[in-house]
């Protein structure tokens, strides 16, 4: 079962989150969350916040935290507040001050989702499919 959590209307531009988002998407939340941590980034803290939160939600329902990790996670622009700053002779410049929605979804099968993938990097080595379980 996946656990979604979304923040509407973060102050920070779409483009700005979106980095952090594409960043921590397929990983284990815990890596997910150091990735995040060491982040030089503003918008890492938001994103933080709302992994969090998912994976709270996740423990609310009795979900194992340890297997998460994110299957999700992606940022849509949300409404634009405009402003206009004074200029000389009279002029005035509009200023666009960019909002989001970030959203973040956890999911269960993490061991499951790492193991796959290691077997598909042995395909792609040229090793045939079952030569791993062989020479074990």
């Amino acid at each position: 079962m996946a656990y979604l959590s979304t923040w509407r209307f973060a102050r920070i531009s779409p483009r700005k989150a979106r980095l952090l988002a594409d960043l921590i998407r397929g990983k284990s939340a815990g890596d997910a969350i150091t990735l995040l941590k060491f982040s030089k980034q503003r918008s890492a803290l938001m994103v933080a916040k709302v992994l969090n939160a998912a994976i709270a939600d996740a423990g609310e329902k009795e979900a194992d935290v340890e297997d998460l990790y994110v299957s999700r996670s992606f940022c849509d622009a949300g409404p634009i507040i405009k402003r206009m700053q004074q200029k000389d002779r009279g002029k005035s410049y509009a200023i666009h001050k960019r909002t989001c929605h970030i959203s973040v979804e956890v999911d269960e099968g993490a061991a499951a989702r790492s193991e796959a993938r290691r077997a598909k990097k042995r395909n792609r080595a040229g090793e045939p499919a079952g030569a791993a379980e062989k020479a074990a």
